[in-house]
């Protein structure tokens, strides 16, 4: 699973928050680690540098093979919680979505494991005339 990183101007951090934002992602969606090809990550300051009660932002955005995008947001304090925030409700959505999609998948065996009566017909008569020969 690749996390991609981005940030407005307010936020600095550079390679430390990036590690950081990685090893959360991993840990809070490890369970999709098979069926996740990439999730994006934004960070801003919604206040533009002013200080506030919940002037952090994260949004994540995840990208679940075969299904759309899924993304949560979270806005806190400080940039570490708003990280932990978004990825723990990105992890309940993931959930939902992909139970959703499992849910609605067809069940039972795929086409390419299934006969056509023709196919069947032809078997039967093959079988016959196996022992008949014999």
């Amino acid at each position: 699973m690749q996390v991609l990183v981005k940030s407005d101007h307010h936020i600095h951090g550079g390679e430390s928050v990036a590690e950081r934002v990685q090893y959360i992602v991993e840990a809070e969606l490890d369970r999709f680690v098979g069926r996740i090809t990439r999730v994006e990550v934004f960070l801003s300051d919604a206040a533009g540098g002013k200080h506030g009660a919940k002037d952090k932002r994260c949004v994540m955005e995840a990208r679940p093979a075969g299904i759309a995008p899924v993304a949560a947001s979270h806005e806190a304090p400080t940039v570490l919680e708003a990280i932990e925030g978004a990825a723990s409700k990105l992890q309940r959505a993931l959930g939902h979505s992909l139970g959703k999609h499992d849910a609605s998948s067809p069940k039972g065996p795929s086409d390419a494991d299934t006969s056509t009566v023709d196919e069947l017909e032809q078997l039967e008569k093959w079988q016959k005339d196996r022992s008949t020969r014999k």
